[in-house]
């Protein structure tokens, strides 16, 4: 089959993976799925395995397919597998989990301490086919695309689950930010309005990201250019600040806004990354406000927004790319040139 592979870290995304033929992937455990990719969406994360910035934090054996946002329709299955049959369309949770481990048994599935992550330290869907289990497929109703939506299998999952978080301190009438109306910023707008009662603001340079945060139900936007970021939403929070802050960037400029613009007790979740937090721990005292990390997101979770998908509360911005077209994709994000998400469609 063909397969979209990292062989050498590189910041030169024009080519940085080369299109191989290699074995179809096949099943050895009795609880396998072999999933034939319809849709698998590039993200910012894929960037930045290509530099080496993961190589810190987890095990990658190169070469490597890349791809951790997978759908498509179920090929094979192992003995053991109930949940989908042969012919069944599936979005791919991004972590391939055990289920027996501590953190399984918890309902922790993000924890897992066996884990594999497809297109991060195994194989991924950047590819004709996709080795996965069976607790990681989550079934799509006949009226889903599995194309349109493969970018939730991480980009959505990661949103909605810093939106759940959020939305579980936010009363009426509270206020929230988004920061960074892009890929990923869009869905956890639209994951805040449907599931909580809080006006938003939106922050984003671009003014057609302004207008794609109006239209999708914020009450507010900011251009961090023009506008003084921590004057605006005092003015619109009467200086109370924003009970939550869903940081879709998170770059240096981003995270230290926090103390100028969380409410007291309030929480700033750090969703986008690759800046860092240099913020007095004073300024954490006495605004007691504190920094919370994003890592994707529970199985469950996906089952959550995939029924938001259905409903229609929730749409993602999606443009489709030829599997030849890898690299060109990769440079169109690293220069910030793709509105929404962009989804590989293997031959």
């Amino acid at each position: 089959m063909l397969a979209a592979r990292l062989h050498e870290y590189t910041d030169e995304m024009s080519h940085a993976l080369s299109l191989d033929e290699i074995e179809k992937p096949t099943i050895a455990q009795p609880n396998g799925v072999v999933v034939e990719v319809q849709g698998a969406g590039w993200c910012q994360t894929d960037n930045h395995i290509i530099e080496g910035m993961w190589t810190d934090y987890v095990d990658q054996p190169l070469p490597m397919t890349l791809g951790h946002e997978n759908a498509g329709t179920v090929v094979e299955v192992g003995p053991d597998v109930d949940l989908v049959s042969e012919g069944d369309t599936v979005i791919c949770h991004p972590h391939i989990t055990c289920g027996t481990c501590r953190a399984c048994r918890l309902g922790q599935d993000m924890y897992c301490e066996n884990a594999k992550f497809p297109g991060l330290t195994t194989d991924g869907g950047f590819a004709e086919y996709l080795l996965t289990n069976e607790r990681a497929v989550i079934p799509l109703p006949g009226s889903v695309d599995p194309v349109d939506i493969a970018p939730h299998a991480d980009a959505g999952i990661t949103a909605y689950h810093a939106a759940k978080k959020a939305v579980r301190e936010l009363n009426p009438g509270d206020h929230a930010v988004v920061i960074g109306v892009g890929g990923l910023g869009h869905i956890g707008l639209q994951c805040l309005e449907s599931m909580s009662a809080a006006e938003i603001t939106a922050i984003d340079l671009k003014e057609d990201a302004r207008t794609l945060a109006a239209s999708l139900g914020a009450h507010h936007t900011i251009n961090p250019d023009s506008e003084n970021v921590a004057d605006e939403i005092a003015a619109i929070t009467d200086d109370v600040g924003a009970q939550q802050v869903l940081d879709f960037v998170g770059q240096d400029s981003t995270t230290s806004l926090a103390p100028d613009i969380v409410a007291a007790g309030g929480d700033h979740h750090i969703i986008g990354y690759g800046g860092h937090i240099h913020e007095p721990s004073q300024a954490l005292v006495s605004g007691e406000f504190a920094y919370r990390g994003t890592l994707v997101g529970k199985y469950t979770e996906l089952q959550e927004l995939v029924a938001l998908v259905e409903r229609g509360d929730v749409e993602l911005r999606t443009t489709r790319y030829d599997l030849d077209e890898i690299n060109t994709v990769a440079e169109h994000l690293e220069h910030g040139e793709i509105e929404g998400r962009a989804v590989i469609t293997p031959p």
